[in-house]
């Protein structure tokens, strides 16, 4: 990109603008990129059935209904919501069992908010599948290196933090054009929220509202931007030094490169940095035939991260298990995998006893993610390292795997013969007929 003698010494640093005014002359997608955006919408849609049938979430769904009464409803789901309502009940379902999308250097979950935020406009107003794919890679691509960017410390959790910044240009880019999607990043970046770790300590699902607040905030500041309103400029990175004490610029992707294409699916339900250590034990236990009740004593060792984000101990609640990687290798090591499944009888009295055989060590030679896994079993040792796991950038998620997670979540709740009409829709399908297959048919 040529430089602007007119543009300030501040603004050339700060590359989230120049990736928004890249996105903005971008009106097709590649194939590459449409195909991963497919993916990531079929995999998001499963989780969002999925954590449907949870009864809080029920629960949270008729709650809304008292702000954010209207007319539809997501697939399966019986609470009919205007569309901020969908975005917000769609967003908290979707990482209820911790099995959605993730970028390892964002730190977090850019499509998270964008994608139930996006499908929900579309029950308010003529929307194309296509529409809603170019505004999705758009929201994720900015939420991405808004997440490069805002480096969060210790204490902090990721969710609905710089994802609003995603969901702001995504919705803007969808309903008003490409001319709004700085002014509505710019609304997003003046109240940027700080999201706290500590609910996931206490075992306390108010964690998962957090995406349905960025979810929120994103279509006001799109609706922001759409009214006029004026924004100041270089909001994000004023926050970045208010907010984080930032000194310096900081580095994002810069322009060009497409980061949605580096983005995981994830095979297992649970905190990203757990599933080196479960892929880890799942080759051992395949590989050596091990029976879990002989193991008598575990070894992790892991990155400074995991070990800080990561590191519950006999978790009382699916939230904190979620996010223990010491419950996450017992349970695998017992189940044979880790599904949602492995969070609904967190008193298996083999699982509990396994996961308090698990000592977990910080390598500090491991500076990438990974693990290593040593089971010890009658005396003897057995070590088996994992620096990649599938959803990786060198090992993604391959269509067909993608497919079968998605007919693992979604078939036993909406039935064979339906996912796949689902599914053939949105990896297929163009026109608007996709958009409203993930939600309740119009009652008369």
């Amino acid at each position: 990109m040529a430089s602007d003698p007119q543009r300030s010494s501040q603004d050339k640093g700060n590359t989230l603008a120049d990736a928004t005014r890249w996105l903005a002359g971008i009106d097709r997608l590649p194939d590459e990129v449409a195909a991963k955006a497919r993916l990531l919408l079929l995999d998001t849609m499963g989780c969002l059935v999925a954590g449907l049938t949870h009864h809080e979430v029920a629960q949270f769904g008729d709650a809304l209904r008292v702000a954010f009464p209207g007319t539809a409803a997501w697939l399966t789901s019986d609470h009919a919501l205007g569309p901020a309502g969908l975005a917000a009940v769609g967003a908290a379902a979707i990482c209820w069992d911790e099995a959605c999308d993730g970028h390892s250097g964002a730190h977090g979950r850019p499509a998270l908010p964008v994608i139930p935020a996006l499908l929900a406009l579309g029950t308010a107003q003529p929307v194309t599948l296509g529409d809603v794919l170019l505004a999705l890679v758009t929201g994720y691509e900015i939420a991405a290196r808004a997440g490069e960017l805002w480096r969060i410390p210790p204490g902090w959790h990721v969710d609905g933090s710089w994802h609003s910044l995603g969901v702001a240009a995504a919705v803007a880019r969808m309903t008003h054009g490409a001319a709004a999607m700085q002014p509505a990043i710019e609304a997003v970046a003046c109240q940027i929220p700080a999201s706290l770790y500590w609910p996931i300590t206490h075992g306390s699902v108010v964690r998962n509202t957090y995406p349905a607040h960025a979810a929120l905030l994103g279509l006001m500041a799109g609706a922001a931007a759409r009214a006029g309103f004026a924004m100041p400029q270089d909001t994000f990175a004023e926050a970045r030094r208010r907010i984080l004490r930032a000194t310096d610029a900081g580095e994002a992707t810069p322009p060009g490169r497409w980061m949605i294409l580096d983005g995981y699916i994830k095979p297992y339900a649970g905190v990203r940095h757990a599933h080196y250590g479960v892929a880890a034990a799942l080759r051992l236990r395949e590989r050596h035939g091990i029976a879990p009740e002989t193991i008598e004593a575990i070894q992790l060792a892991v990155y400074a991260e995991a070990a800080q984000y990561c590191n519950n101990r006999a978790p009382r609640t699916a939230i904190q298990a979620q996010f223990s990687m010491s419950y996450a290798i017992a349970a695998a090591l017992v189940l044979g995998d880790l599904g949602p499944a492995a969070y609904a009888d967190l008193d298996h009295p083999l699982i509990r006893a396994l996961e308090q055989r698990v000592t977990v060590v910080v390598d500090p030679q491991r500076t990438q993610r990974g693990a290593r896994v040593t089971l010890t079993v009658a005396g003897q040792d057995h070590t088996e390292s994992a620096d990649v796991v599938a959803g990786d950038p060198a090992l993604p998620m391959t269509r067909d795997e993608t497919v079968a997670k998605f007919h693992r979540y979604l078939d036993p709740i909406v039935g064979a013969a339906r996912a796949h009409d689902l599914e053939q829709l949105l990896l297929q399908g163009e026109d608007a007929r996709a958009v409203r297959a993930c939600f309740n048919p119009p009652r008369a």
